[in-house]
């Protein structure tokens, strides 16, 4: 399914890397995996998620994140807070649906795959049916690959690889925080804001228009006049 094979790996990298660490502790460097990961906010932090994106079903008021990134032993979570507030504040509730807070981190340059550049974070309030899961969430903001049942791609990014395995990674201790691209909001029905209507002056019978031209008209019909009683004298 879409993202059990991710908190399998992550899962799987997690204790194998454990069970080195108790054969040999000396080790100098570790291997790791190019993924994205698949997160909650919860209790102020992000939460690597112990289900899969089409088995969590997010609350309204929920906020999912997703972070590409290189990783190891120590999850890469978004380096955005998940602040709902900031990112569904401005999108009213609707009767029937929730209303899900999405981050989406491409990472860094440095856990970009060779040729690819990350975007800026985004943020995306996310209007749904209730019972919407969290890779129907993702779904209604991007573009997502699917291979083998693995997340792979989020609007078109990486362009190649899935999960691939990287030897010998340093991953920061801690990645420096950044400020989310807050868009609008996907799936409201609320009524946008419009352009401001025209005044009444302007939005009925063009009179300005008509009166130029009616000018216009008088100016070449009194120019044919004089012309034509120039030439009855020349005669």
């Amino acid at each position: 399914m879409t993202a059990h094979r991710t908190v399998r790996l992550v899962l799987s990298l997690l204790a194998g890397l454990l069970l080195a660490g108790t054969v040999a502790t000396t080790a100098q460097a570790e291997d790791g995996y190019r993924f994205w990961g698949y997160y909650q906010w919860t209790n102020g932090a992000w939460a690597f998620s112990q289900k899969g994106a089409d088995a969590f079903v997010p609350a309204d008021g929920g906020v999912e994140g997703w972070r590409f990134a290189v990783g190891g032993a120590k999850p890469r979570v978004p380096r955005a807070a998940g602040d709902f507030d900031a990112i569904c504040g401005k999108t009213p509730a609707e009767a029937g649906k929730k209303r899900v807070a999405l981050v989406v981190d491409p990472g860094t340059p440095e856990d970009a795959v060779t040729g690819d550049t990350p975007a800026q974070p985004t943020g995306t309030c996310v209007v749904t049916d209730l019972k919407s899961n969290g890779a129907q969430v993702l779904a209604a903001v991007a573009p997502v690959r699917i291979e083998k049942g693995l997340t792979c791609g989020i609007a078109g990014y990486p362009s190649k690889g899935c999960g691939d395995q990287v030897k010998s990674i340093n991953v920061p201790a801690t990645d420096a925080p950044v400020t989310l691209q807050v868009g609008p909001a996907v799936g409201s029905t609320a009524v946008q804001p419009t352009p401001a209507t025209a005044s009444k002056e302007d939005s009925g019978t063009p009179w300005t228009g008509i009166i130029i031209a009616a000018v216009v008209v008088v100016l070449l019909g009194g120019g044919g006049f004089l012309l034509n009683r120039r030439r009855t004298a020349t005669k």
